[in-house]
């Protein structure tokens, strides 16, 4: 039988439980007329009787009770599936995997991550900390985090944070033994503590800017790292100056335990930005991640 028909199937099974054209034409909303016409030339395709009508009663006849015992358990199994795939609308499963960097991933991510594991125990998700700008459909990741101005033109970008500040900071201690800083030219006098990003193809050099102005720094010292966070104990223990996001040391600096120096030179720029291709359609859990997210400042 023809797909087109299975509602013609739905239309008898109505019929044989209810065994009254009345009450399942009610049900299917649909007139008794209308039903009527449809048994029959479910009938007459058939080339079968599948039910017996009198003026008080309508039964199925011995093929129609096969049909009903044989086809009525199916369509039972596919409402229940259907209802179950409503259940995984409604409760969203599956994994997600996101790449960015550790300062991203401590700062925005995991706050938003955390919430939603909570609320959705079915949803998964792999945080992969890299530096780098991973291509994130090659690495198969759902999604990434970069700055604005790095997001790539064809990804879809969603603002996931402030703007943000970097600056450039050392102890007290420190600076009362070095010479002052005016400029970002000065810093050549100083020891300051690097770190090594696979975007730079090397050390990473000081980015300033001020009126219209950009300066590039390639500053020296004795440390190198990889990862902020020993960056900045290195810095919070007198080795040098380090340039740093302002949230990660705002709270140092009212502790009287870090100055900031340059702050002329450290505008705001575009902060962390959500990014997946276009052509990506949404699971219900990216959708929940992605609307969790989203920066409403």
């Amino acid at each position: 039988m023809s797909r087109q028909n299975y509602n013609d199937l739905l239309a008898f099974l109505a019929v044989a439980r209810e065994q009254s054209f009345t009450r399942a034409a009610a049900q299917l909303g649909v007139s008794q007329s209308a039903l009527s016409h449809t048994i029959s030339g479910l009938e007459s395709r058939l080339g079968i009787r599948l039910l017996t009508r009198t003026t008080r009663s309508v039964s199925p006849t011995e093929a129609g009770q096969r049909l009903l015992m044989t086809i009525g358990p199916r369509f039972e199994d596919i409402d229940a599936e259907l209802a179950s795939m409503n259940a995984m609308r409604d409760k969203p499963s599956g994994n997600i995997r996101i790449t960015s960097g550790e300062h991203a991933a401590d700062t925005v991510l995991w706050p938003a991550v955390r919430t939603l594991l909570k609320d959705y125990p079915d949803i998964r998700v792999e945080l992969f900390n890299d530096s780098g700008l991973t291509d994130i459909a090659a690495e198969r990741f759902d999604a990434g985090v970069r700055f604005g101005e790095q997001v790539d033109k064809d990804m879809i970008a969603v603002r996931i944070g402030p703007d943000m500040r970097m600056l450039v900071v050392g102890t007290p201690a420190y600076l009362a033994q070095r010479p002052a800083i005016g400029t970002p030219q000065d810093l050549a006098q100083h020891a300051c503590i690097n770190i090594r990003l696979p975007t730079h193809g090397g050390l990473y050099a000081w980015e300033f800017e001020k009126e219209g102005r950009e300066l590039r720094v390639h500053v020296e010292g004795r440390l190198v790292f990889n990862t902020l966070g020993p960056l900045l104990r290195a810095c919070l223990d007198g080795f040098g100056l380090a340039y740093l996001p302002e949230d990660m040391v705002v709270a140092s600096i009212a502790r009287g335990e870090l100055q900031s120096v340059l702050q002329d030179w450290s505008p705001p720029f575009s902060g962390y930005h959500l990014y997946y291709p276009s052509r990506r359609q949404p699971s219900p859990a990216f959708a929940l991640l992605v609307d969790a997210l989203r920066y409403r400042g």
